[in-house]
């Protein structure tokens, strides 16, 4: 995530936007064949889906990751080399893909961090990559979510929503010389009405891991020193953990991700 986007997510700095409202009434959906999970920034996706799609992956799901920007503002440090900074954050997406098992395409759209829009040509991109993946389930930020401040995380699910209805239908980009394709499910993380939840008991350690693989974030977006010591990760896996029980008590679950369903795309 970029680092004008949220607060760290410290032990006094869990966002409970998605547990306030709505009501679980769908658990679990199948295991899909492919899925597709489309996110603002790198660590986007894990933070908000990592353990389903890490289930999923354990599963025999071919899981692919869209990041939309090169999260070249995911720096406190006003004199970072941002082309570094982006090779970094690059090669952290790339490692923490690898250790949620995720073993479809990871895509890079590399617009500029604070600076996407939901523009034809960046939903020309988005469509592009559905028809070329077809997945079956598609995940990303929910757009009507009520008083985001970061134009990213908003823009980032126009896109997700946009480019499903542009990758579904025939006669939107026949340039592309790509057979349009449907997914079945959408799934909306960050959303203000929350109303499906994948069990997430099990894969609450995966999920960490593939947390810290995003190094360069570790000062900025999970209040952990540069440097971590034992203690610390072990405090950062709990309070990970804590969140996804606190997710689940939402659905009677132990352990939860909870997100906005909408089918029949």
């Amino acid at each position: 995530m970029s680092t004008s986007s949220h607060a760290p997510i410290g032990t006094g700095h869990i966002n409970h936007g998605d547990m306030n409202r709505g009501h679980i009434t769908s658990h679990n959906l199948p295991i899909p064949q492919r899925a597709l999970a489309i996110g603002a920034h790198p660590d986007d996706v894990e933070l908000n889906a990592g353990a389903t799609l890490a289930k999923w992956a354990a599963g025999g799901c071919e899981v692919s990751i869209l990041v939309c920007t090169d999260g070249s503002k995911g720096t406190w440090d006003p004199h970072a080399n941002l082309t570094e900074l982006i090779a970094t954050r690059q090669a952290e997406q790339h490692e923490s893909a690898r250790r949620l098992g995720a073993v479809g395409d990871i895509v890079f759209l590399g617009h500029v961090d604070g600076e996407l829009d939901s523009d034809t040509q960046a939903r020309t991109q988005v469509a592009t990559n559905i028809r070329k993946l077809t997945p079956d389930v598609i995940l990303g930020h929910d757009p009507w979510k009520r008083w985001r401040l970061h134009p990213d995380h908003r823009n980032a699910g126009w896109l997700t929503t946009d480019g499903i209805v542009a990758a579904r239908d025939p006669h939107f980009l026949p340039e592309l010389d790509l057979t349009p394709h449907r997914p079945t499910t959408l799934l909306l993380f960050e959303a203000d009405e929350p109303d499906h939840a994948e069990d997430t008991a099990g894969y609450e350690a995966t999920k960490t891991n593939a947390l810290q693989a995003f190094v360069s974030q570790y000062e900025t977006t999970f209040n952990l020193p540069l440097v971590p010591t034992e203690p610390h990760l072990a405090e950062f896996h709990q309070r990970i953990a804590n969140q996804l029980t606190q997710k689940g008590a939402q659905a009677s679950l132990s352990s939860a991700e909870l997100f906005k369903r909408i089918d029949n795309l």
